[in-house]
């Protein structure tokens, strides 16, 4: 008698040949970035304007012909208001896009498809991470006409910004995933997400805090990504920028991780 067990399962409509289901990938990402470009004025646009003017604010403020280690304060400024902007870019995209379905009761949209838990994951991030790294580079073209642009380190600015873009993408999907509300998302913006950037040396370095401050920064991942992608353009650092590597791959593997899970187990979108 042959092996009933042997016959193709009807159910099964992942694909035979592959190990992955790219097409679905491909789609979900693309479906992604195609939500936020059909709102280019809010999405891309609107955050390079407002990069603009809190460079022109703080550089007419603390400008002046200042310097920081010897860095014009305007050049000094620039790399952190590029980083900030891709930490809030990525973390808006994937968090806004999971509440927005959760609120609207089409998250089944997503999860009937046969994509795995891995796949949701990757399609995710990456598109939270393709938003932040497409307004960093509208960005960084607008300020090129403002602040004279040195590149120190090539490795060192694609380096920190995709793991930035990654740790920010892998953020929002976990706090879309979590939050019930809007609210829950902006709290996490605004109590999180702000500090953090804000208290991480994007507009004057850390050795001006008191001391112990100064060590509380030493554990902000932050810090490290700005401090890292300053010195891909400046040459100069704060920190340690093997100490910032370290850290992004090891938050960003720990982040990964935590979204994989959440989609593998269903956590607050399969109740």
């Amino acid at each position: 008698m042959p092996d009933q067990s042997a016959k193709p399962n009807p159910l099964n409509i992942r694909p035979v040949l592959t190990s992955a289901n790219w097409r679905g990938l491909w789609t979900l990402y693309t479906k992604e970035v195609h939500r936020y470009f059909k709102i280019f004025g809010q999405t891309l646009l609107a955050p390079i304007i407002t990069t603009l003017l809190f460079l022109t604010v703080f550089a007419v403020a603390f400008g002046g012909g200042r310097t920081i280690n010897g860095l014009p304060y305007v050049e000094f400024l620039a790399p952190g208001l590029l980083m900030m902007t891709i930490l809030q870019n990525a973390f808006a995209n994937t968090s806004t896009s999971l509440i927005q379905q959760k609120l609207n009761e089409n998250i089944v949209d997503t999860l009937m498809p046969p994509l795995s838990a891995l796949e949701l994951t990757v399609g995710f991030v990456m598109s939270g991470a393709t938003r932040g790294l497409m307004v960093a580079i509208g960005v960084g073209a607008s300020l090129a006409f403002i602040v004279p642009v040195h590149i120190h380190s090539v490795a060192a600015i694609v380096f920190f910004a995709v793991g930035a873009a990654l740790m920010m993408g892998a953020m929002g999907m976990m706090t879309g995933i979590w939050a019930e509300k809007f609210d829950q998302v902006s709290t996490v913006t605004n109590f999180i997400i702000l500090p953090l950037s804000f208290l991480s040396g994007t507009f004057f370095p850390i050795t001006r805090f008191p001391d112990i401050l100064q060590s509380v920064s030493h554990f902000n991942p932050f810090f490290y990504l700005i401090d890292g992608l300053r010195f891909g353009f400046t040459g100069q650092s704060t920190g340690s920028v093997e100490i910032g590597v370290a850290f992004v791959i090891v938050i960003n593997a720990v982040l990964l991780a935590i979204c994989y899970a959440m989609f593998k187990t269903g956590y607050k979108i399969k109740d």
